[in-house]
């Protein structure tokens, strides 16, 4: 009998994974699974005597999901992943295409195809959907957890107003793929996924496509950067967002500006950013009869798993 390791954060999405739990459990017992429930001690490596776990269930929201791949890096270990949306944001299980209600997405897993996906890697963190710093990308972590569970991503919007306060440029010197620039940003987004707080900010980017997409945005008055960066996010092309793709970029900073990844803090200045591609097996919904698969999607998985075998 195979074995699942379900791991849950009790507090993500006001307690709701617990009250599906056992009809997830249900679902996996059905399907021939030893599944063994337990909630996130986020105080030690839930990895640690895990060895035979055929498979990792994780219900949480972004920053859970980072914690878990975190610990299982850490224990050296590569375990099939299935994630199950149950925070406010849940980018990372949006770009699987995971559903939103947690027994569809427990079927979808018990369904699906595994598939690898590309992660980040930020001076020995990982990361899965984005890193960043400047204005407004240090917002999650100082959201209260009360609040985003009361007002879901408007917490995020309230929170971030307070930054107007403390506004201020980051001069920065990047080397993006052997290219070198400077560069004073008010924010910078490093994008495996597409999607913060789930707001489309980098459409272009995918997590099977061995690339981060970049933005960073030019500090002048506030007002026109905003505005700079709402004619990007409309498809415009503002002098002020610089906009480019990388596997790897290394950026250095007079100011240790504080740092995000996945909603948690992040790493110091100087910074070394690396895609890894196909660092992640995931399970993946399979498409169904009415759904299409891209060809941008196909070969971005195909290109996933010839990068991932040959950097073995």
């Amino acid at each position: 009998m195979k074995q699942a390791l379900f791991l849950f954060n009790p507090q993500s999405g006001r307690g709701r994974i617990e009250r599906c739990l056992p009809r997830i459990d249900a679902l996996f017992r059905g399907a021939g699974y030893r599944f063994a429930a337990s909630p996130i001690d986020f105080g030690r490596n839930p990895f640690a005597g895990c060895e035979a776990v055929d498979l990792v269930v994780v219900a949480g929201g972004d920053g859970t999901i980072n914690y878990v791949v975190n610990r299982m890096k850490e224990a050296g270990q590569d375990l099939l992943l299935g994630v199950i949306p149950a925070g406010t944001a849940n980018d990372f299980a949006g770009a699987l295409g995971m559903a939103k209600d947690p027994v569809k997405a427990a079927t979808q897993i018990l369904q699906g195809a595994p598939q690898r996906v590309d992660c980040g890697r930020v001076n020995g963190t990982y990361f899965v959907n984005v890193f960043s710093f400047g204005i407004f990308t240090t917002t999650s972590q100082r959201t209260p957890d009360r609040l985003k569970h009361r007002i879901g991503k408007l917490a995020y919007l309230i929170e971030g107003v307070k930054e107007f306060r403390s506004v201020h440029g980051v001069p920065l010197q990047i080397l993006a793929d052997g290219e070198a620039f400077g560069f004073d940003s008010l924010i910078a987004l490093i994008f495996n996924g597409e999607t913060a707080g789930r707001f489309h900010i980098a459409p272009t980017s995918s997590i099977r496509d061995g690339m981060f997409d970049c933005l960073l945005l030019r500090r002048s008055n506030l007002l026109l950067s905003l505005v700079a960066m709402l004619r990007h996010l409309l498809g415009g092309r503002p002098k002020q967002v610089k906009h480019f793709r990388a596997r790897t970029i290394d950026i250095t900073s007079p100011i240790n500006e504080p740092t995000d990844v996945d909603g948690q803090k992040g790493a110091d200045f100087p910074l070394h950013i690396e895609c890894l591609p196909g660092g992640l097996q995931v399970l993946c919904p399979r498409c169904g009869a009415d759904e299409k698969i891209s060809r941008v999607t196909v070969f971005g998985n195909l290109m996933s798993k010839l990068l991932w075998e040959r950097n073995r």
